[in-house]
């Protein structure tokens, strides 16, 4: 397919809900909420407003990008489900981007080359997504690959790295970004724009979030 054509993208793994109708770097229109557990209540209200704002329709979308994880539980299910609904009744394509490297493209944008930077969220009380990231030429590489730390290990992975993410919030003595933790939805649509074309699904059934941990639900336990 072609990618030229303007991208619907959807972000809800973290605290923000937004949608972007991305046509181009200079022509685009988003619309987040920064609030927590409202993605149901809010998600198409915003995805909505983009459209119309931008006076497309879903015939002239090219592809449905939506924010793949790992991220909340909750809000990574929201985003998938209506990513799926919208795909199915306009018979697009999604492109499930993986809601890291769209942060750490965001990031490489205003970093010097070579800079290199930690990404971590919280997944729990005691444990952190912690990816390491090296911009190269306003992109970005992995210097250390996605994966889950305790947080007694954390401050021992950091050095002098800059660090972004939810998880920052914890280690109020250090200078940590703690309010960069997702990327706008923009940067979701820009991401599939520019490295999505291996990634376009037209099978989307048995499509599902990256967790990268396994969802256990607790039973509750009768007094």
């Amino acid at each position: 397919m072609d990618l030229s054509k303007p991208i619907l993208s959807i972000e809800t793994s973290g605290s923000l809900c937004g949608a972007s109708v991305y046509i181009d770097d200079a022509q685009y229109y988003t619309v987040n909420v920064h609030q927590k557990n409202i993605h149901a209540e809010r998600l198409f209200s915003c995805i909505d407003d983009a459209i119309r704002q931008s006076s497309l329709t879903l015939n002239d979308i090219g592809a449905i990008a939506v924010s793949a994880g790992p991220g909340s539980f909750t809000g990574l299910r929201i985003g998938m489900s209506a990513a799926k609904g919208l795909a199915f009744g306009s018979g697009l394509p999604i492109i499930p981007v993986p809601t890291f490297e769209a942060l750490a493209f965001q990031i490489s944008t205003y970093l010097k080359d070579e800079a290199e930077f930690i990404i971590a969220n919280k997944v729990n009380i005691e444990e952190i997504y912690f990816a390491k990231f090296k911009v190269t030429g306003n992109s970005y590489i992995f210097a250390e690959d996605l994966q889950i730390i305790h947080k007694e290990e954390f401050l021992t992975r950091v050095g002098d790295d800059l660090v972004y993410g939810s998880a920052c919030s914890d280690f109020n003595n250090y200078n940590f970004k703690s309010g960069v933790s997702v990327s706008d939805s923009f940067y979701i649509a820009k991401w599939s724009r520019y490295f999505g074309h291996d990634k376009i699904l037209y099978d989307y059934d048995y499509l599902e979030p990256n967790y990268l941990k396994n969802l256990i639900i607790q039973e509750r336990k009768n007094a």
